[in-house]
């Protein structure tokens, strides 16, 4: 691919959208930033909050810490952190620096605020509704579709944005409708290493130094820990328990950030940090590793464009494919090594689903990452998964729809009927 192809800027583009850095999970992290634009537009503290979100909203922060917040979970501590703590200037990264009296604060202002959550179904499947109020002054900030996306802010009734909302549309970002998976295979290989490096050298550090930190403390469940103890320290072992010790750590109030895919620090950790263990232990390039890079996260991307940004699909399952795709780059695959890599993946592991954000993320994880190696150690013992197995049909990128229809269409009963086990309904 040439860099006068269209796509070629577009893919560097989307690399750029998608790989931004956010502390602590991009929902809850969503929450607090809305909610610091809020209190930046009402121009005091709030007497009183006010949160809508749509339900997969209210799934995905209930269950994980907030970072910087001494351990508190949920919608009210995420609007709190937001609305004492938060520098909206740095979107994903709103509450990346709290001191400890600021941490103390966060708590009085959850004990002396009324803070009120709504259920609210506008169309988004993505949608953030933060309303604070002090006196007769009340400022609202609606996001919409994209953890950064502010369509809406209204000062006591005057509208001073307002951008329309056409359900799960995402106008503003570069179309994902130009990745193919023989466009990726392309790109990857042909790309200019200095037209990505630059973002991808900050996944490598971001995303390995959590991992680290994750093997190295406690955290949740310690998944990467109980499968380095049970299974040894061989390279799949340990791409799989590196991924998950990042969840691990991620998941359960780790205060370091980590570089994003699809909107999801779990799934930028999936497409990233097994293939850089893979990378290291095989002793490849930095080119080379670079460029399995781009094809993991593309490869990521390109599957989750059809499913939508939240959805009862567990995106790891995306990643853990698109792990594989780098994997079977770096050990000598081409292209058909690769696309079967992750056919073979997504017809083991599609089933799983999202129950939100939490510490059993990290499981799921390591699931998705074996699946992807699993995927490509099937193909060149002469073994895969054929058209008519299940969701799998002939070619990739019909393999690739099917799940997309899956993730977005089939599974949102799914997604209704896990929010009300959630929310106790």
């Amino acid at each position: 691919m040439t860099k006068e192809d269209q796509r070629y800027g577009a893919y560097v583009q989307i690399l750029k959208e998608e790989l931004i850095p956010a502390m602590g999970c991009t929902e809850p992290i969503a929450l607090a930033y809305g909610a610091a634009v809020a209190r930046d537009l009402l121009g005091a503290m709030p007497e009183k909050v006010i949160i809508g979100a749509s339900g997969s909203i209210i799934k995905n922060v209930k269950s994980v810490i907030v970072p910087n917040t001494g351990h508190l979970k949920g919608i009210p501590a995420a609007a709190a952190a937001g609305i004492v703590a938060g520098d909206a200037s740095r979107e994903l990264e709103v509450i990346a620096s709290v001191s400890p009296e600021q941490v103390e604060k966060i708590r009085e202002f959850l004990d002396q605020i009324p803070i009120s959550v709504e259920h609210i179904d506008n169309g988004p499947t993505f949608d953030i509704v933060v309303t604070v109020c002090k006196g007769q002054d009340e400022a609202k900030v609606r996001i919409a579709n994209f953890h950064t996306n502010i369509v809406r802010k209204e000062k006591n009734g005057q509208v001073l944005l307002d951008v329309p909302v056409r359900d799960d549309s995402e106008e503003g970002l570069t179309d994902r409708s130009l990745l193919t998976m023989e466009g990726i295979w392309d790109f990857a290989n042909t790309v200019d290493v200095e037209d990505v490096r630059e973002t991808l050298e900050r996944q490598m550090k971001y995303n390995m130094a959590i991992a680290e930190e994750g093997m190295k403390h406690d955290y949740g469940a310690n998944i990467g820990k109980v499968l380095k103890d049970t299974w040894g320290d061989d390279v799949r072992t340990r791409a799989k328990a590196m991924a998950a010790a990042g969840s691990d750590a991620r998941m359960n109030g780790c205060e370091l950030p980590v570089i994003i895919n699809s909107g999801s620090g779990n799934q930028g950790i999936t497409a990233s940090v097994p293939v850089i263990v893979y990378g290291r232990e095989l002793g490849v390039s930095e080119e080379k590793l670079l460029r399995a890079l781009v094809l993991s996260n593309l490869t990521a991307i390109h599957q989750k464009t059809g499913i939508g940004r939240l959805s009862a699909y567990c995106g790891a399952v995306n990643a853990g494919a698109g792990a594989g795709a780098g994997i079977a780059y770096l050990c000598g695959g081409g292209y058909k090594e690769v696309i079967h890599t992750v056919v073979n993946a997504l017809a083991v592991v599609s089933g799983i689903v999202c129950d939100g954000a939490k510490a059993s993320c990290a499981a799921k994880i390591a699931s998705a990452v074996d699946a992807g190696i699993l995927g490509y150690n099937m193909y060149i013992r002469g073994q895969q998964f054929l058209g008519g197995d299940g969701i799998v049909t002939k070619g990739v990128e019909r393999t690739i729809e099917n799940v997309g229809r899956l993730g977005k269409e089939g599974m949102r009963e799914t997604n209704e009927e896990i929010i009300k086990i959630m929310i106790g309904e």
